[in-house]
């Protein structure tokens, strides 16, 4: 990135007033993200993945929020490096578990929400049949 690409945020920084609102707006926009993020963390998706990027977000103008996100980065290279380090057989059972917890959230979503429509119906019938 060269000198010029952050003349931008030089200049909102340098008046008080513009800086106030830009932190309020990068503010509200990380907000509203890790919300989205938070709601979406039980369901299948990229939940917790939507909460790092609202973090980040946050990151941008906020101290508080670079130590929040190189802590949780730190937490999750760990967790990734133990796990790389594992027998071939305790990743597969990790990667089973996830799945199964996927599974069973994905089912109970559709025990409450109902059965997509859109699913071919030799998946459909059978998921409803399957489900109250």
């Amino acid at each position: 990135m060269t000198e010029r690409d952050w003349a931008w945020r030089r200049r909102l920084r340098a008046d008080p007033r513009s800086h106030a609102i830009y932190r309020l707006v990068v503010g509200a926009v990380g907000l509203v993200i890790v919300v989205v993020g938070l709601i979406l963390v039980p369901f299948p998706g990229p939940g917790w993945l939507i909460v790092f990027l609202g973090v980040l977000v946050w990151a941008t103008e906020f101290e508080w929020a670079q130590r929040l996100h190189e802590w949780g980065m730190g937490h999750l290279r760990r967790w990734n490096d133990w796990l790389m380090r594992q027998a071939v057989w305790v990743r597969a059972a990790v990667g089973l578990a996830t799945a199964a917890f996927v599974g069973l959230v994905v089912l109970t979503t559709m025990a409450i929400t109902g059965v997509p429509s859109w699913l071919p119906d030799p998946v459909e019938r059978p998921l409803a049949d399957l489900l109250p």
